[in-house]
């Protein structure tokens, strides 16, 4: 085969940092292949004559030149030397499929049922700071007491069993569905065994299951509106038909979804603090619920993401401690108890869907992380959980109040600030006539995080208000906050 002047000409690009010389070789090599600079059945130079070309070792270029033969791109013949391969012939196009990659796009595509389903606003931002106003999404990180779960899980990691460095249980680790089940039930009122305690990673996951173990095709499903996306996104990834249902003051208006849809199987609710306006649901409203579920054979679906964090009134029991024909499945999640990147939460289950759950929970991605439960196992049983709670629920009273005192000064002309009765966020009703998608625009170009209610709504659309989270963010912070909604609210008509 007669050798060509392709490779005289061809340029290797420059070596990363730390990539090793071979593998720079390689790769600069394999390129040049898959774009064509190097035609099929043009000879390389020997690995000697290129090692003195551009100053390597022969040890380089053999290395090279075997991982290229391995993979196909170059072939070797007996006192001729090494070419590249030629390409494989193909049933309807000749041309090599390493050029049809190297120049043309995939014109593969995503399920049709996925457009328009997944909300970019619904995905949050990777932590770059912590403690900026007015995130509604991250607890008091600042204070999070870092050295003693450190402790803890020194401790945790030193003593633990090698099994449990082996295959965990998909329903979670056992001494933390105990805990949980026992917390749930002495805080909320939830009446539970442990076996009925499914540990998730965060409430997200326990919703995306239950909404395709529950639900099939057109399925209906009552959801709050304005309302959690996370949730209704996850209906419509079963390919529910979701039935947005108006909240008022005393929550899920549930004869408004028996008019729009009496045989719906499942119905969403945010009974302690609804999302994103934090009302209650009332004791009227909960009786008519079970009520409803129990003669249509529905499930109700209770999210508590939140609802430990009360500032006034008495304590609130769950939906669930009402129940009494196992129509409620609960859900509950430690993000917002501890700090974001414990992605841990758990759903407590009627009996009779325990297993069915388990199994669908390993199939998706075979168990939580077993250590991660093992320290916060260790971390309730031994009443640290509580006792960041507690101190916690005077953190995040004191910064509310903070919040709104600050809101009382000139912002009130434009904004009246609710004093939230619980959770880590509160509403802000805007009092000019004026777009909450756009003072949340003008409020992002100042670098300020708030949410536009309106988002959340799909047909009942409430007056425009923002959602500002206060428990993540100092006085300080809370402060220059304010300040900057001052600014959005002097300079939104110029």
């Amino acid at each position: 085969m007669p050798k060509t002047d392709t490779f005289q000409d061809l340029v290797l690009g420059e070596r990363k940092a730390h990539q090793e010389l071979w593998r720079w070789l390689y790769t600069e090599l394999r390129s040049a292949i898959l774009d064509g600079r190097l035609k099929a059945g043009t000879r390389l130079p020997s690995t000697r004559s290129l090692a003195d070309q551009y100053g390597l070792s022969r040890g380089t270029v053999v290395a090279a030149f075997d991982q290229l033969r391995e993979e196909g791109y170059v072939s070797s013949e007996f006192s001729a030397g090494t070419f590249v391969a030629s390409a494989p012939a193909a049933k309807e196009d000749t041309t090599p499929k390493w050029k049809v990659a190297g120049k043309t796009s995939s014109r593969a595509t995503l399920g049709k049922h996925t457009k328009g389903l997944f909300d970019p606003s619904f995905v949050l931002p990777s932590s770059r700071s912590i403690g900026m106003a007015f995130r509604s999404y991250e607890p008091a990180i600042d204070l999070f007491p870092v050295d003693l779960w450190a402790r803890v899980a020194a401790r945790v990691y030193r003593n633990a069993p090698r099994s449990l460095y082996g295959q965990g249980d998909p329903a979670g680790y056992q001494p933390l569905r105990r805990a949980i089940a026992e917390y749930v039930g002495r805080s909320r009122g939830v009446r539970c065994m442990p076996e009925q305690v499914v540990v998730t990673s965060g409430a997200q996951q326990a919703l995306d299951l239950l909404a395709r173990l529950l639900l099939d095709a057109g399925d209906e499903v009552w959801m709050e509106d304005p309302g959690y996306p996370g949730a209704s996104q996850a209906f419509h990834a079963a390919g529910a038909k979701v039935i947005p249902v108006p909240v008022d003051a005393e929550g899920l208006q549930v004869g408004k979804g028996i008019e729009l849809a009496p045989r719906a199987r499942v119905a969403y609710v945010t009974p302690a603090n609804q999302f994103p306006l934090g009302t209650v649901m009332s004791a009227k409203r909960r009786v008519e619920l079970l009520a409803w579920a129990v003669r249509s054979g529905a499930w109700v679906i209770e999210d508590e993401y939140d609802a430990e964090y009360r500032y006034f009134g008495k304590p609130l029991a769950s939906l669930h401690s009402l129940d009494a024909s196992g129509s409620v499945l609960y859900v509950g999640t430690f993000t917002k108890m501890l700090f974001n990147a414990l992605r841990l939460g758990f759903v407590v289950l009627p009996e009779k869907l325990v297993e069915t759950f388990e199994r669908a929970r390993s199939f998706v991605d075979r168990h939580p992380a077993t250590l991660d439960q093992a320290v916060l196992a260790e971390f309730i049983t031994e009443g640290h959980f509580g006792n960041h709670v507690r101190k916690m629920r005077q953190v995040y009273a004191e910064r509310l109040h903070c919040l709104t005192a600050a809101a009382s000064g000139p912002l009130a002309e434009h904004l009246d600030v609710e004093a939230a009765a619980a959770g880590m966020k509160t509403i802000a009703w805007i009092k000019p006539k004026l777009s909450d998608r756009v003072v949340a625009e003008r409020a992002a170009r100042l670098g300020l995080e708030v949410v536009p209610i309106s988002i959340f709504a799909a047909q009942h659309k409430p007056r425009p208000a923002l959602m500002l989270g206060f428990a993540g963010c100092n006085a300080n912070e809370i402060n220059r906050g304010v300040g900057v909604l001052e600014k959005v609210f002097r300079t939104i008509g110029q």
